[in-house]
């Protein structure tokens, strides 16, 4: 794993020209990106608007707590939404599992738009709430496996980096898109319509994902990789794999340890992601009083900056090995935690933008090669469901909760360093657990 990896188990991609290669690989980046976005859409109405639409009892912070644990909800059942469609899409295929995961998230992101406020329909109104939470949650934990690995298991040898980036872009698109929709509204709007209205229509824009959905199911193949899988196994073969095993209880039997080291290792990126793209936002505009569309706008000229980088540090681990560059990132963070926030605290937008503009570099170069790293740790047969749980476990170790504490570290101790504290922690894991994933693969 320290050197450049070799083409995954069962490659077999030879057959499939350029053309197709870059059809799928716009398809998955796409449809990475309109999940994203409908996903961090909540985030930022979390931060800005939901608290006091759906939780308006108590103080500003407790609507904000309540708020963002509502956000973290869906982070919870990010796992249930990996487990369900690892297990089919190490059956059934990459390609279903993803086209179900963009319809479910596209029906629940439109209902959160046209969801009535605890104002007219009380308690009901925070119930549904929670309820299209854990939907989204559901389909974006179903949706990186398959959309990853439609990239990964199509690529050239030599490229698989690369091809699993295109995948990683979807945050930063749909981060941009969300931020860029926001400040549309924002600037559309008086702020009483905007919290009467306008904050809804970037949900309702979710409509859209449905339209890919059926792209991706219309013109979309099935990748190779499964294909070569399946043609392994005789009728009789599958039907005794079937009643003997699954790919979750294969993962739990032999390899729950490569799930934990695989989220123990990006925790620390999924937290600090989140801290920077809600929280900072939460803190700096009703903390700080700084003005949010502002804020907004360096969000989003820092998560332009990402196109690039994540690209360019796939690239780069294509040739000199994942866990080298992976492990450089998560030092970064590191390093990074207590000088980001110390530059946040001064109230100067410079600053902030600097900060997190930094910060997001080190997130870059963790971000690029994890699709490649996380699906070369599991073979064919059980590599939806084993990298998928990877990746989700690290989401509700890091990014779920990550705006929550932060809250409660800063209302409970008063002082950003808290925080920091909290990011350096979970890099501390990320690097043991990086540390152990390189020593499993040099003793290979």
């Amino acid at each position: 794993m320290d050197t450049a990896p070799s083409a995954l188990p069962g490659t077999s991609t030879a057959t499939h020209d350029t053309k197709n290669r870059r059809k799928v690989a716009t398809a998955a980046a796409l449809a990475s990106a309109v999940e994203w976005y409908d996903y961090f859409v909540f985030g930022i109405a979390a931060a800005l608007v939901l608290g006091d639409l759906y939780f308006p009892a108590g103080s500003p912070s407790a609507g904000v707590l309540a708020s963002f644990a509502t956000f973290a909800v869906g982070f919870l059942a990010r796992p249930l939404g990996g487990v369900i469609a690892g297990q089919l899409g190490d059956k059934r295929g990459r390609k279903p599992m993803l086209v179900l995961a963009l319809t479910l998230m596209g029906v629940a992101t439109t209902g959160i738009g046209l969801l009535p406020t605890y104002e007219t329909i009380g308690i009901a109104a925070p119930v549904l709430l929670v309820t299209l939470r854990v939907m989204q949650g559901i389909a974006v934990g179903a949706q990186w496996g398959g959309a990853m690995l439609l990239a990964t298991e199509y690529a050239p040898e030599g490229k698989r980096g690369v091809y699993g980036s295109v995948v990683q872009l979807g945050v930063p698109i749909g981060v941009v898109t969300a931020n860029s929709v926001f400040l549309l509204a924002g600037a559309l709007t008086s702020e009483t319509a905007f919290a009467a209205w306008g904050w809804r229509v970037p949900f309702l824009i979710g409509l859209l994902v449905l339209v890919l959905a059926w792209y991706i199911h219309t013109h979309v193949e099935e990748t190779p990789e499964f294909r070569a899988a399946e043609r392994a196994l005789s009728e009789k073969e599958q039907a005794e794999k079937g009643a003997r095993n699954s790919p979750l209880r294969t993962i739990i039997r032999g390899h729950l340890g490569t799930v934990f080291l695989a989220g123990g290792s990006f925790a620390v990126n999924t937290a600090t992601f989140y801290i920077l793209i809600t929280g900072v936002l939460d803190y700096t505009t009703r903390e700080l009083d700084m003005e949010r569309s502002a804020v907004l706008t360096v969000s989003l000229c820092v998560s332009l900056t990402q196109l690039v980088l994540i690209p360019a540090s796939a690239a780069l681990s294509d040739r000199i090995g994942r866990i080298r560059i992976y492990g450089l990132g998560a030092a970064g963070i590191a390093l990074w935690a207590v000088p980001m926030f110390l530059l946040i605290d001064t109230g100067s937008l410079l600053w902030l933008a600097v900060g997190t503009f930094v910060a997001s570099c080190f997130l870059s170069i963790m971000y690029g090669p994890q699709a490649a790293l996380f699906a070369e740790l599991f073979t064919p047969e059980m590599r939806y469901t084993g990298a998928s749980l990877g990746y989700q476990i690290a989401a509700v170790l890091g990014g779920g909760l990550a705006p929550f504490v932060m809250v409660l570290l800063l209302e409970t101790t008063g002082t950003s360093m808290s925080v920091s504290a909290y990011i350096i922690g979970l890099a501390v894991i990320a690097l043991g657990s990086i540390k152990v994933l390189a020593d499993r693969a040099r003793s290979r």
